[in-house]
């Protein structure tokens, strides 16, 4: 399977789709699939999130890793997997929901804000980081956790996070970035999403 790496490769961006529903998700899909994206995470507070992710997973899971985010108990992992998402994210730094993850073959993306945490998380085997909030960080934050973070763990800014923000973060050691409102607002149709991943895609390429 690849790595979280190897999809941050491919395009550094998570597409957080807090709020969608299920006839919305394919469209939406469709377009940050085409804009270039290939990471799409579907938070458990969106209405029928499960069935969101199903159809997302049949319909793009050989071009993009579909997951689920604001994950918090064991039951949720097995209904992720159930549905054929591949990526768990939390909010928060739990170790166990992390050896839970990886017991079911998912990837493993938690939230965390201290070393401390950091290092519980990769200990559990975390494949990547979530820095969150990280409007309550900034670059230098990460640079200095860097400093101490294995060189080739992902850490990935998630909020507030525009097209002119990614450049520090990027300098900062940022492998990629979370984008929750920035892409996709609920009752956005899939152009006003596509119009705004392309506004991501052209500051990445910057």
């Amino acid at each position: 399977m690849a790595t979280l790496k190897d999809h941050l490769d491919a395009c550094p961006l998570v597409a957080i789709l807090r709020g969608i529903s299920p006839d919305e998700a394919e469209a939406v899909g469709e377009a940050l699939v085409g804009a270039g994206l290939r990471i799409i995470e579907v938070p458990l507070n969106s209405p029928d999130p499960f069935e969101s992710i199903a159809r997302l997973a049949r319909r793009f899971g050989d071009r993009a890793l579909i997951g689920a985010g604001t994950v918090m108990t064991a039951t949720d992992i097995a209904r992720l997997a159930g549905a054929g998402g591949r990526l768990m994210v939390t909010p928060h730094a739990d170790p166990d929901l992390v050896r839970e993850a990886k017991r079911h073959g998912l990837l493993a993306l938690p939230g965390f804000f201290t070393p401390a945490e950091a290092f519980a998380l990769i200990g559990a085997g975390a494949d990547g980081l979530k820095l969150f909030p990280a409007e309550a960080a900034s670059p230098a934050v990460l640079k200095a956790l860097r400093a101490v973070l294995p060189p080739a763990l992902p850490v990935l800014p998630v909020g507030g996070v525009s097209p002119e923000t990614m450049a520090p973060w990027r300098a900062a050691g940022a492998m990629g970035f979370g984008i929750g409102s920035g892409l996709y607002r609920p009752g956005d149709d899939a152009a006003a999403v596509r119009e705004k991943a392309d506004a991501f895609i052209s500051a990445l390429k910057a």
